[in-house]
């Protein structure tokens, strides 16, 4: 009876550890949802820990598994400390040193500047150019919103006669226009600018100015104008510079061109540009109409050249030469040979009587030489004076004179 009972408690305990042992063996076959997410870990990652990349995730870079955060070392503070604020680079005002004024002559021969604005501040730097020229005297006659124009605020055809009768100019430089781009009035009618019968009335006031200008009968320069800021009156002024040079050109005058000096390579207008120096520098006003001390010198130097080879001979230092200040010329005694004469007898260096040639052309002592003089121009003198060749020898390539065929006269 007692065995039973001990058999079937036997069993029960080894049916439990079957159980036990199926289950511990199942477990791995059947992982749980959070086990199933993780990795298997390999001994890599058993010595260094799991790999962590930068976005949290696995990546190549491994973090220690027991990572000590080490104090870093106190950073020092950068200080930042206000810059001061950097200016654009100015353009510098190249100032020439002006020469020291010298006395002029009495006998000096002056020059007569007329114009606007324009004309008075380049008649300025003028002065200024020749003022160690003791010979020459510029006079600047100029009224800065005067033109051809307004004849009721300045009437230049009444003015200038006074003046070039108080100055007796030996030279006059005209330089206006820059005034002129408004209505005129013609009779009792005020014009439109730009009409036909604004420029026909314009190109007869620019006639009659050179006519006037033209009575000295001296050399007459007028002074083209330079490019504005503003595009449409550069426009105008280009036409306004076209009337200039043909009209003075027509009267025997010359036009000096300033137009390049003023504007870019691309023909636009310039603030700053080069001065006469070849050196950056701020030639217009603000306006983009007026000239700067710079731009004014620059002016003066294109009429300048002008000038002065008109009065090349006004210096001081010049000399002319004339008939009366050359030495007395007398007329060298003749070598005694024939002056037609242009060969000899070939001479040998080495042994020259054996030729039978001992003597160069020309070889006669001065004893021997006849004093009275030769009228008989040598070849020499011939091409200097008379531009004439002498004839070749006979024979020579370049003997090109015709002789007659004997034979054929004989039949």
């Amino acid at each position: 009876m007692s065995t039973k009972p001990a058999e079937k408690t036997g069993r029960t305990g080894w049916r439990f550890c079957a159980v036990l042992l199926s289950a511990v063996l199942a477990m791995p076959l059947v992982p749980s949802e959070s086990l199933a997410q993780e990795q298997r870990r390999t001994l890599f990652e058993m010595l260094f820990g799991r790999p962590v990349g930068r976005d949290g995730g696995s990546g190549r870079e491994y973090q220690p598994r027991n990572r000590r955060d080490f104090p870093s070392a106190p950073r020092e503070r950068s200080v930042t400390r206000p810059q001061p604020a950097r200016k654009a680079p100015s353009v510098v005002q190249m100032r020439t040193a002006k020469p020291e004024p010298a006395a002029k002559l009495e006998n000096a021969r002056r020059v007569l500047v007329i114009g606007d604005f324009l004309a008075g501040g380049m008649g300025e730097e003028l002065v200024n150019a020749f003022a160690s020229s003791p010979a020459i005297a510029v006079d600047v006659r100029a009224n800065g919103s005067s033109g051809l124009v307004r004849t009721d605020y300045y009437d230049w055809f009444k003015n200038l006669p006074q003046f070039i009768s108080e100055t007796n100019p030996a030279t006059i430089v005209i330089m206006m226009g820059s005034n002129d781009r408004q209505q005129m009035q013609i009779g009792d009618i005020k014009e439109k600018f730009g009409t036909e019968v604004w420029l026909k009335e314009y190109e007869r006031r620019i006639d009659e100015l050179l006519t006037l200008a033209g009575r000295p009968k001296v050399p007459l320069l007028w002074v083209g104008l330079p490019a504005f800021q503003s595009p449409s009156l550069s426009a105008d002024l280009v036409g306004f510079n076209r009337l200039y040079r043909s009209h003075v050109e027509k009267f025997g005058g010359e036009f000096v061109d300033v137009w390049d000096g003023f504007v870019d390579e691309a023909g636009k207008f310039v603030i700053t540009g080069y001065d006469m120096n070849g050196q950056q520098a701020r030639l217009r006003e603000a306006d983009g109409i007026g000239m700067t001390q710079a731009g004014k010198r620059k002016l003066a130097f294109y009429v300048e050249k002008f000038v002065r080879r008109h009065l090349d001979g006004a210096g001081p230092d010049l000399v002319k030469l004339d008939g009366s200040n050359l030495p007395a010329l007398t007329s060298l005694p003749a070598l005694g040979i024939d002056a037609g004469e242009v060969r000899t007898q070939p001479i040998s260096l080495t042994d020259p009587a054996l030729d039978g040639g001992d003597k160069l052309l020309g070889d006669v002592p001065l004893s021997a030489a006849p004093t009275r003089v030769s009228v008989v121009e040598s070849p020499r003198e011939r091409l200097t004076k008379r531009g004439e060749m002498a004839d070749a020898p006979a024979g020579r390539i370049d003997d090109y004179r015709m002789t007659p065929d004997t034979t054929q006269a004989k039949q």
